[in-house]
């Protein structure tokens, strides 16, 4: 089982056990020593067992604590998206340290003040030579933190990449185009991006199409005309029809904005293609062709 998957009920009881067993013996060790003082081996281990309940205790807590947290975070519920896997790492190293500092103190009878202090240098060095390195995890600590796209999500990275977010990790994130092709980006990168997310706050989304249909054509008409044929649409979300707004009015033509309700952003291709394909096929019945459009100004 991994770090990120919630343990079940038995486990978090074995973990709860271990705690408790290792308590006991770190709590009976010393008593035992001062009550038969004849046993000299038992005098000898008597310090030494106590600091390894207590050590032992330690890191089975921190195993528990973190297997109450993951079950609780991972626990889906309908609407719910999943707690990103960086934020049940970021927990588990802290509590690995947290015990891991307090069995060093347990062991060497004085606080640990003195050794961070020490290697306060050594940490100045390592983090200047792998500064980039850094900070790739701390911008995925930040977008582990505020989460503006979850595992599953469809974003689009500016200027990077779009497609499916596979995996988060500490450096890197990992998304899956449209074309199934792996992009592998490091999140210091995406930090510094615009971020588009599709499935968010929900994975319906309204997208449009636009055309130039003649000036000749009356407006009321061709409104009627667009909505009608992409209202036959499959492939977009049902119950809620499209809408058709006029976005230009000139001599030369009148364009048209038709929007339309995409389910997920996977099939934004589908709905547009059909959407065009119905509107299309009833301008050719009607016997319209599609207008220029206005010509952009380059004096202007």
């Amino acid at each position: 089982m991994g770090k990120d998957e919630a343990p079940g009920p038995m486990s978090l009881w074995r973990m709860a056990a271990a705690v408790a067993a290792a308590l006991a013996i770190a709590t009976v060790a010393e008593p035992l020593a001062r009550r038969y003082p004849d046993l000299s081996a038992l005098q000898l281990w008597a310090g030494p067992l106590r600091n390894a309940g207590l050590s032992v205790a330690c890191f089975a807590g921190a195993s528990l604590a973190h297997g109450i947290a993951a079950r609780r975070l991972l626990r889906r519920k309908k609407g719910r998206r999943p707690v990103p896997k960086v934020l049940l790492d970021l927990l588990w190293f802290v509590l690995l340290a947290v015990a891991t500092l307090a069995s060093l103190s347990l062991f060497f009878r004085q606080d640990m003040s003195g050794f961070l202090t020490g290697s306060g240098l050594v940490l100045a060095v390592l983090g200047f030579a792998i500064r980039n390195v850094l900070a790739d995890v701390f911008s995925g600590l930040a977008l582990g933190i505020e989460a503006p796209f979850r595992i599953g999500d469809w974003v689009r990275i500016e200027t990077l990449a779009e497609g499916r977010v596979q995996e988060i990790g500490w450096r890197t994130t990992r998304l899956v185009s449209r074309d199934s092709t792996y992009v592998i980006l490091p999140n210091s990168q995406i930090s510094a991006r615009r971020i588009t997310n599709f499935s968010a706050p929900r994975q319906e989304y309204r997208d449009h199409a636009e055309l130039t249909l003649p000036a000749d054509l009356p407006v009321a008409e061709a409104r009627r005309l667009i909505a009608e044929a992409a209202a036959t649409a499959r492939t977009i979300s049902g119950g809620k029809p499209p809408e058709v707004q006029v976005t230009e009015y000139g001599p030369t033509g009148i364009t048209y904005r038709v929007k339309y309700w995409v389910p997920q952003h996977d099939r934004e291709l589908a709905c547009r293609n059909e959407v065009f394909s119905l509107i299309d096929a009833a301008l050719r019945q009607q016997g319209i062709r599609l207008a220029a459009g206005p010509k952009p100004c380059d004096e202007c």
